[in-house]
Order: C-alpha cells, then structure tokens, then sequence
C-alpha cells in the first residue's frame, strides 16, 4: 500500500495549491486551459490578456473572426486547431448552456476543444467540483516515480490515482504535484538533494545514481574547448596564363 498519507503531508507542507493559469472568470480559465495544449502556462498567459480584452464574454468570442483569434493565440502553437475550438466552444456556450460554462463533466467534454483533463481543470478550480484528477505530463511522470501508477495512459492514471487518493485531495494534489515537478522533479534533471518526497520515493535512488554517473562523466571530459574563429583562407592565386610555344624551326 502506497503512503499516500505521508506524501500528501509533505506536499502541503511544501506548497499552497494553486492554478498557474490567470483568469478572472469560468469561461476564461476554460480559454486558457484550451490554449495550454502543448504549450507553457507561462507563455498562455502572456497572450491571454490581449485575448480577453478583445473576447472577454462567450458572445464575444462566439462571433469572433477566426483569422482574428488565430493572430492573437499564434504563439501558443497549433493556432488554427485551437482558434477553432475557441469560436466553436463559445458558440456552444451561447446556444446550450446561455453562455454560461457548465458544472457537469459530461456537458463540459462536448464542447468543442475539450477533453477530460480541461473539464477537470474548469470545475476543480473554478466550482471546487472533485470529479476526477488532473493528468498533465507532471502528474503523470512524477505520479509513476513515486509508484502509485505504472500506466502511460491518463486516462488510466486517472483511475489510479482517484482509487488512491481521498476525494477530498483529488483537486490540490495535481496542483500540488505541478509545482512540484516545476520546481523541483524536473523531467531533464530532477533535483532529488532538496525534494522532500525523496525518503519515501522509490525510483530516487535510480535518479540519484544516475545524476551522478552524468556528473562524473561530465568531469571526466572536462570542460568543452572553446573552438577559436576560423581563419580565413587566402585567396588563390590566380595562375598565369601559359606562354605559347614559338613554333619549331624546320631543319
């Protein structure tokens, strides 16, 4: 049986859970959540400001210009899949739910743009609704180093980590273990020296001597040489044109 109880203790003690999207409404947090598909929280929300100013109600954005939505949101990547989900998620917002984003997961995934783990996101932190765990890369990297799932699949993680975990911890643990995983468990080089779960975490050992044996490999070659600029090579010498023959004298 998995500690959850003692890894739940130690994420609180570390972090205050908390949404890293900006929103001031349901409807913009279900905007950004759509917008975060491949991309950073960080860079959505820097194009989300611009975005609400210009669509700040599902009526807005419902009537928006597509080649508008995809200007503003370019730099999220996958611009023209996600200007639509926006325009049709809001036109779907106007004509069944009165503009008004829905409390329910099953009304939630039917709008265009939206999968399980956006619904979940939405009513977790806009309407504290626990209808299931987040699954971001985060969750599910850091959830299969502690060992409480062995699947790849969100959808699976999911259903493992709602069997384990209270469904009164099901919303602050992924906020909680996204912080984590950005601040501490980072995918390229996880920083097992100051992460708290590191006791009771099973694959710490693995990382541990991994990190290591990288470091020493590192030392072992030594810095990298700088490579100086590369010098010029001189023209070539234009060769002289050959001197013709006299022609032979005839004996």
């Amino acid at each position: 049986m998995k500690d959850i109880a003692k890894i739940l203790e130690l994420l609180h003690e570390s972090y205050t859970p908390s949404c890293a999207l900006l929103y001031h409404s349901p409807f913009q947090l279900l905007v950004a959540t759509i917008l975060s598909a491949q991309c950073t929280d960080e860079r959505v929300n820097r194009v989300t400001p611009s975005l609400f100013a210009r669509f700040p109600t599902p009526y807005d954005m419902a009537d928006a210009d597509l080649a508008e939505v995809e200007r503003l949101i370019h730099s999220t990547g996958f611009f023209r899949n996600k200007a639509k989900s926006l325009v049709g998620m809001a036109k779907a917002l106007v004509a069944d739910h009165n503009a008004d984003v829905p409390k329910e997961v099953d009304a939630l995934v039917r709008l265009p743009g939206v999968a399980r783990k956006t619904a979940n996101v939405v009513l977790g932190t806009c309407y504290r609704i626990a209808a299931g765990v987040v699954v971001d890369t985060h969750v599910a990297r850091i959830s299969n180093l502690l060992g409480l799932t062995q699947h790849s699949d969100p959808v699976k993680i999911e259903r493992d980590l709602m069997a384990l975990l209270p469904e009164g911890e099901w919303i602050d643990f992924s906020h909680m273990v996204i912080l984590h995983g950005r601040k501490v468990c980072a995918a390229r080089r996880p920083d097992c020296e100051n992460c708290t779960l590191v006791k009771i975490c099973p694959s710490a050992h693995k990382v541990v001597k991994m990190v290591a044996a990288e470091k020493s490999l590192g030392e072992k070659k030594g810095p990298a040489k700088k490579k100086g600029p590369a010098k010029k090579k001189s023209p070539a010498k234009k060769k002289s044109p050959a001197k013709k023959k006299s022609p032979a004298k005839k004996k």
